[in-house]
């Protein structure tokens, strides 16, 4: 039901050395919102999104989602119960068509090769990819990447997608095409929890905000309130912020 919580994340931790990377870290994200992950390089976005999603397994704490225990499940046992994420860097399948590569996530729920398919071509229309369906993965543009990158994704037919960085190195035309194409996930009822640097996206997007710094939680709340933060202010947005 829409609202209701779909992800917990309760103190989970995650050190690497002598760098304690994620300390007691808890929030939660209810079915339908978007929610925005801000923060300085280093300060634990994408070791949540990697413990999360069984990429790391947490040193304490637990996950869980639609009100089971995922901590520490592999990835792809994670994707099969309905999260997927996306990674910084694109890595598409650069020698295989654009269509195949999404049909690499829609086999999971469709294993009929002509199903995955046909699964496959509505999602890269949803995208705004149809017509690069043929085209070689290696030979697309940054933006259609990044729009290829949601597509395998969203082929596994998540119930929450989570989202880091898609718009880095993307100009503001191409950020503006980014975040209509977010703002539709969840028009189609999709959860998006996004890590994202570009604030006008993320204040935008945004239902509500969790600030992470040097692994902790240091604020959450709506884009109104984090933005207007000292301790936000201070650790990332800046002064200038404040004035613009």
């Amino acid at each position: 039901m829409k609202g209701d919580i779909l992800l917990e994340v309760e103190g989970l931790a995650k050190r690497f050395g002598g760098v304690q990377a994620v300390a007691d870290l808890s929030f939660h994200v209810r079915e339908g919102e978007i929610l925005g992950m801000i923060g300085p390089n280093g300060s634990g976005k994408t070791t949540t999104f990697n413990m999360i999603t069984g990429f790391y397994p947490p040193d304490r704490g637990r996950v869980r989602f639609a009100g089971r225990d995922i901590t520490g499940l592999p990835p792809y046992e994670v994707c099969g119960c309905g999260i997927c994420r996306t990674f910084q860097v694109a890595k598409p399948f650069r020698e295989l068509t654009v269509i195949r590569n999404v049909m690499t996530g829609t086999l999971l729920r469709h294993p009929d090769p002509a199903l995955a398919e046909t699964r496959a071509e509505e999602v890269l229309r949803a995208v705004g990819l149809a017509e690069r369906a043929q085209m070689q993965a290696g030979s697309l543009t940054t933006i259609d990447q990044r729009r290829l990158e949601v597509a395998r994704a969203l082929g596994t037919a998540p119930r929450l997608l989570l989202l880091d960085e898609t718009m880095a190195g993307l100009n503001p035309t191409e950020v503006a095409e980014a975040m209509r194409l977010i703002a539709s996930l969840r028009d189609q009822g999709l959860t998006v929890v996004v890590v994202e640097h570009v604030m006008r996206a993320v204040m935008s997007l945004s239902d509500r905000i969790v600030v992470l710094d040097q692994g902790t939680k240091i604020a959450e709340g709506n884009p109104r309130e984090i933005s207007s933060d000292p301790r936000v202010i201070q650790a990332y947005l800046g002064a200038e912020y404040q004035r613009a």
